[in-house]
């Protein structure tokens, strides 16, 4: 009997063994199941949250675009993309810094859709004011000190921004080529291989005695490697002959370098289909075009706006994919100007302030992107030149108040006609 009682205790031990052990089998199995269910869907969140990382960048900013390049008469960006620039141009730095601030580019940007601001630092002006109002040739620091704030906030705002050399009255760029020399070579050493840099070397060569084989040619020869031993990849716009309007003499002779633009101006006023196709010349040969300067107006910045003479030409630059920069992004008292004279950059406070207080922030992000980057009609010759010879002067300085209160002023609030028109334009295209 006892010999019996021990076979069937030692079955239910058994029994109890497996009905464990199947259990143990069956959590394990369930742990896993829902381990893997948990990592299936963390990684599904993490892939999708990365696609959507990816997708919030804006296509329009340096960060998605980076360096951009040239491929025959296009621009493409570094992932072989065509892009077209489009944005705004201050007026001479000399006199209207004081509304290029950290808040109003940032509206630009978000409210107005640009990726591209230019800063035309004037080289030979010797005004009547003030050395502060004075062209680079005659102060030299301070004009460096304004682009680089500018050129800090544009990276922080993860635009591009255009260094322009902007001669007008020094109709050729030969005259003061060894000051370019030492200013681009500045310029580049401190912003390196920072794809948000763009350089124009010459703005507007012009006078019937400079021409593009015996001046312009020459003297970007010399500019372009002092630029390019500091900052291998970023791209360069040379202007052309007749204040950029003979873009057509560059065709026949183009400069032997890489990652070259050369440059078109246009105001609507003045010139027309004449000018289209010398650009149309241009594209046929394989050779890019970048309208560094386009207008409203006649070729003086002023008077009467044309209104549909500005639509065909953007009509006709959307559809070549050529990038653009409107003039001027001032409170100059001219037609061609953003804002109304009266604009202040901040409200009962003074113009002179700059609110860059968040700006650097992208500077670092710059350098990070870097490193993974590297693994109308015409009108004759002479009325043009008096026309043109008459764009971009100014005669006022912007008003200012002793009041230090800065509260800033929204641009919106305070657009000329050609700004509401303008920024209506840039919004929708």
């Amino acid at each position: 009997m006892k010999k019996i009682f021990k076979i069937i205790f030692a079955i239910i031990i058994f029994v109890l063994i497996l009905i464990c052990g199947f259990a143990i089998y069956k959590n394990r199995s369930n742990i896993s199941f829902v381990q893997n269910f948990i990592s299936k869907n963390s990684n599904t969140n993490i892939s999708e949250n990365t696609e959507t990382e990816q997708s919030n960048i804006k296509k329009s900013t340096v960060s998605y675009n980076g360096f951009l390049h040239t491929n025959g008469s296009k621009l493409e960006n570094q992932k072989n993309e065509p892009i077209q620039l489009k944005g705004l141009s201050s007026h001479g730095i000399e006199w209207y810094s004081d509304i290029i601030t950290y808040e109003n580019l940032k509206t630009l940007k978000d409210d107005w859709n640009i990726n591209v601001f230019r800063i035309a630092m004037y080289t030979d002006v010797d005004t009547h004011y003030n050395s502060e109002h004075q062209g680079y040739i005659y102060n030299m620091q301070q004009n460096k000190d304004t682009v680089y704030k500018i050129v800090d906030m544009a990276i922080d705002l993860d635009m591009y921004v255009i260094v322009d050399w902007h001669i007008l009255d020094d109709n050729n760029p030969q005259i003061y080529k060894q000051e370019a020399q030492e200013f681009f070579d500045e310029v580049s050493k401190k912003y390196g291989n920072i794809p948000n840099i763009i350089y124009e070397i010459c703005n507007e060569p012009n006078g019937n005695d400079v021409t593009w084989d015996k001046d312009i040619k020459p003297y970007a020869e010399e500019i372009i490697p002092i630029i390019r031993a500091n900052s291998k990849d970023c791209l360069i716009i040379v202007g052309t002959p007749d204040w950029c309007k003979k873009v057509n003499k560059a065709a026949d002779n183009p400069l032997n370098f890489s990652n070259i633009v050369y440059s078109c101006h246009f105001y609507s006023g003045t010139h027309g289909n004449e000018l289209r196709e010398k650009i149309n010349y241009c594209l046929d040969k394989n050779i890019p075009i970048f309208v560094s300067e386009c207008g409203l107006t006649d070729a003086s910045g002023n008077g009467n706006v044309y209104f549909d003479e500005f639509n065909t030409w953007i009509e006709y630059l959307n559809s070549k994919n050529i990038s653009w920069v409107y003039w001027s992004f001032s409170n100059k008292n001219e037609s061609s100007a953003i804002l109304i004279p009266d604009y202040t950059a901040y409200l009962g406070g003074d113009n002179s302030q700059n609110a860059g207080n968040e700006q650097g922030n992208n500077l670092n992000n710059a350098n990070n992107l870097n490193n993974s980057n590297n693994s109308s009609n015409l009108t004759n010759s002479n009325n043009n030149q008096n026309n043109n010879s008459n764009t971009n002067n100014s005669n006022t300085t912007p008003a200012t108040n002793e009041n230090t209160q800065m509260t800033p002023s929204n641009i919106n609030e305070n657009l000329t006609e050609a700004g509401k028109f303008i920024k209506k334009i840039l919004k929708n295209t």
